[in-house]
């Protein structure tokens, strides 16, 4: 009877709202218009300081007190003296100061949520500036502050492009007026706009060249703006480190004022920067002084939503009810505006997912309150979407639509959810807002799932969620790259929609074509994780190397929730798929002991070959008899999520492990490597290292050895030491065309691209650093490099998907193939390997055959244990 009730409520609000579905996150609170930037430029360098204002002879005048007002947040009283102020100036027949006051009058107004009032005063101000736009430099620059303030107007109605250009207008008119300051602050008004479009690497690099005129000017308003502005931007794009520093330097300057300027804003960004650098108290700290400090009740809500979320995100349910109870009343008072329905969708899906998780024993007790019920939820979102209309904010109202459906959604009336899933979705069509269509459209696909199964709709929904794809597919190089969304939670916004739509389509009765579709899928997938990783879209696509070799066999190991899933691919055959159902979360704790057992000195090989034969037996044990008449000689393994973390060829199945077996290789995609052989390449290597211990790093005794080894098989030039400085390393690959760079040092590989390193005498190398130094040969002409060899490094501890560091060097370095270790081991056996991999390769054997003959070597030696021989992978190109 409750959940009738339930469903009878939530009926009768979409009747009276004719609406759909949202899923809004922290992109709403975090990349929105920060509270009060426009404020402190709207009115770019003309626009008074209340220092200036204090000192100034005219304090007494309407103008100056109601900027007064402004500044601290008393907007009713500053409309009433700015009101004054205008008609004193008509009194007086002062056009300009006129225009000028209407334009407070506007800024004034938009604070109020008035908005009507808001652009007839700021339409009258132009209109008195019409015929004075040919006098003197002062009517030229209040023409400037007056667009300022209407492209202010612009973005908080939700039309970025109109912004965008009546800023840029702006600029153009500052120009003209020689006002350098209004300059500066029109174009971080154009970053702004940047911005809320999406367009994160432009707006970075407009505020790189404002920072750096600001860098050489004494400290300012506009100096802490453009920092802040630039950090802000820094975060989104994933220079995590560089924008904390940045955002503390605003934060420095803006405190040392006199008197200070308002830092609640860069609190509040310094707390999604520790947040996305995973410091969950430091940001839970600066946020809460962030709400401590805000001028405005919307900044107040912002850092308080993003409280919220992160509590919820830690489970800290006791803080997240008290929390809860202090957000609800601020909200209901609210003026509309895009950013206070941006924060009331904001909270409703913080209050969707409390509701969606009091299933579990751990907040049930705690988060009884009716407000976390579907029909407490409902009302709010119906009010945003009024707001929307009333607002004419199609991109509003497609969010708050969107979150309503999926508020049916999480209810399972599925039909209504359906209706305001596309209404939602047309709605972000039509203002080319792809960036939520894709949402949407994997909205959808979800719900005609659920319905499909008993009405024989699963080609809809696979065709819902092919669209999502391909949404995806045409926006991720800005969305991966650079939307915070997509850097706090890739794996819960994006990897979903890729991996429910494999599970589609590899049914036990999946045709070829669905089984190739999927394969793309999951490639597309992995493209889509690599440049994330990046922070930027650096990835092109080759000829498909499997279709060069036929004599390799291509396997998809494919995590899913309730089943491993395997696409085999084997020369001249159509593809094949089989499967085992178990849990995902039974197959990563497996491979996670799997890995332990490898990693760790001392245990035994008892220990480790039963998890290693559970692992044989989900991935190659049902292809055995396949792969064997098949006459293939190298298995090449485009793995996912955990399986990432372990060594193929230490797969056992109950004789023999599988590098006696085959070749073994691995690679993030089939297209992201040419194929060439090496063979074809006469050899010559540049080799690197360190035998001491530099910056606390363990001394690497047998490096020594292990390069002269590599030098008696092969010509060389070696960089021992003091020699391999990243100078020097860069000189050298700049100077000569080394078709092999062998790297002997401590490196680590890690989910996130700032802490993947090698380290040189100097100074550690980033992987974009890398990624600069190796790129310099192109400069030269020189051929693709074809080998990088990375022989003592290691995934960071702690964490699960540091193997995507990994491939990000594989990729990034632009080497045709890599061979690195996945975790650190002996260095007199890996001498032994290197030796041994080397005279494979002088011989004439493939990358793959090579490796497998140096494992071998010490698989039959002394060396027998896996830990030994199993941690050097080899990415890319096998050939």
């Amino acid at each position: 009877m409750a959940k009738l009730r339930w469903r009878k409520f939530l009926q009768q609000w979409a009747i009276r709202v004719n609406v759909g579905l949202a899923l809004l996150t922290f992109f709403l609170v975090t990349v929105g218009v920060p509270a009060g930037a426009i404020d402190r430029v709207a009115s770019g360098g003309g626009n008074l300081s209340v220092a200036s204002i204090v000192q100034s002879a005219a304090v007494s005048s309407p103008l100056a007190q109601g900027e007064i007002l402004y500044q601290t947040g008393q907007f009713s009283e500053a409309v009433t003296t700015w009101q004054q102020a205008v008609q004193n100036a008509q009194k007086r027949d002062e056009p300009l100061n006129q225009a000028l006051g209407y334009s407070y009058l506007s800024l004034a107004y938009q604070k109020l949520g008035d908005w009507e009032q808001a652009k007839r005063a700021i339409a009258q101000s132009l209109q008195l500036l019409e015929p004075q736009t040919s006098l003197k430099e002062t009517g030229t620059g209040i023409l400037a502050q007056v667009l300022n303030t209407q492209g202010s107007i612009q973005l908080a109605m939700g039309q970025p492009e109109a912004a965008l250009e009546t800023w840029q207008q702006a600029e153009k008119t500052y120009a003209q007026a020689k006002d350098n300051a209004g300059i500066l602050g029109s174009q971080i008004n154009q970053a702004q706009a940047l911005q809320t479009l999406g367009l994160y690497r432009r707006a970075q690099m407009l505020l790189e060249q404002v920072n750096t005129r600001l860098q050489t000017q004494s400290n300012s308003a506009l100096k802490v703006l453009g920092l802040k502005s630039l950090g802000t931007v820094l975060q989104v794009t994933g220079n995590l480190h560089q924008s904390e520093k940045v955002l503390k330097q605003s934060l420095a300057i803006a405190q040392q004022l006199n008197p200070p300027l308002d830092t609640s804003e860069i609190l509040f960004n310094l707390g999604n920067t520790s947040r996305a650098l995973q410091n969950t108290q430091a940001a839970l700290r600066l946020y809460q002084q962030a709400i401590s400090t805000a001028p405005t009740a919307i900044a107040q809500l912002k850092a308080q939503l993003n409280q919220l979320s992160l509590l919820i995100e830690i489970k800290q349910w006791q803080e997240v009810q008290v929390l809860v109870t202090q957000i609800q009343p601020k909200l209901a008072n609210l003026p509309p505006s895009r950013s206070s329905i941006y924060a009331q969708v904001n909270f409703a899906a913080s209050l969707m997912k409390i509701a969606a998780g009091q299933k579990s024993s751990e907040n049930t007790h705690i988060l009884s309150s009716p407000i976390f019920t579907p029909g407490a939820i409902a009302p709010l979102l119906a009010t945003t979407v009024q707001q929307a209309r009333t607002l004419q904010d199609p991109r509003a109202e497609s969010y708050a639509l969107g979150q309503l459906g999926g508020l049916y959604e999480q209810t399972q009336q599925w039909d209504t959810a359906q209706q305001l899933s596309q209404q939602a979705l047309m709605l972000a069509q039509t203002t080319n807002a792809s960036d939520i269509a894709y949402r949407w459209q994997w909205q959808l696909g979800r719900i005609i799932k659920q319905k499909g199964f008993k009405e024989n709709q699963k080609t809809d929904a696979i065709s819902a969620y092919i669209e999502a794809v391909k949404t995806l597919q045409s926006i991720r190089r800005d969305l991966l790259a650079t939307n915070p969304e997509m850097q706090f939670s890739l794996q819960e916004a994006v990897e979903p929609i890729y991996r429910e739509l494999v599970e589609l389509l590899v049914q036990p009765d999946a045709s070829p074509e669905n089984l190739l579709q999927a394969r793309e899928v999951i490639e597309d997938l992995h493209l889509a994780q690599l440049e994330n990783f990046f922070r930027s879209a650096c990835l092109d696509a080759v000829q498909q190397i499997d279709f060069i070799d036929d004599q390799a066999a291509v396997i998809y190991p494919i995590l899913l929730n309730n089943r491993l899933e395997v696409i085999l691919s084997v020369p001249g055959q159509a593809l094949r798929h089989y499967w085992t159902n178990v849990p995902l979360r039974q197959v990563e704790a497996l491979v996670e002991n799997l890995h332990q057992k490898l990693v760790l000195p001392y245990t035994s090989k008892k220990e480790i070959q039963p998890l290693s034969q559970q692992v044989y037996n989900w991935v190659i044990q049902p292809a055995e008899t396949i792969l064997a008449n098949s006459g293939v000689k190298t298995l090449v393994f485009v793995l996912d999520g955990a399986l990432n973390n372990i060594p193929m060829s230490a797969l056992y199945d109950g004789k023999q492990y599988l590098i006696e077996k085959y070749n073994v290789a691995l690679t993030p995609g089939l297209r992201l490597f040419e194929p060439k052989s090496l063979a074809q390449i006469p050899l010559k290597a540049l080799t690197a290292g360190l035998t001491e211990s530099r910056y606390n790093f363990e001394p690497l005794e047998f490096v020594k050895l292990e390069l002269a080894q590599i030098e008696s098989q092969i010509p060389s030039e070696v960089l021992l030491n003091q020699k391999f400085t990243s100078k020097t390393f860069a000189s050298k690959l700049k100077s000569s065309p080394f078709p092999v760079v062998h790297i002997a040092t401590h490196g680590q590989f890690s989910s996130q691209s700032e802490n993947t390193f090698i380290l040189a005498w100097d100074q550690t190398i980033t992987v974009n650093q890398l990624d600069s130094l190796l790129q310099a040969r192109e400069e030269s002409s020189f051929d693709t490099l074809e080998l990088l060899v990375l022989s003592a490094c290691e995934t960071a501890a702690g964490d699960k998907r540091a193997a995507l560091g990994l491939a990000g060097v594989a990729v990034r370095a632009g080497a045709r193939s890599t061979l690195a270790s996945l975790w650190l081991v002996d260095d007199e056996s890996t001498a032994l390997l290197m030796g041994q991999f080397y005279q494979g390769l002088k011989t004439g054997l493939t990358k793959a055959e090579a490796l497998r003959h140096a494992q071998l070597t010490l698989l039959q030696g002394s060396y027998n244990h896996p830990r030994f021989w199993s941690a050097f992978v080899l990415l890319g190109n096998w050939l």
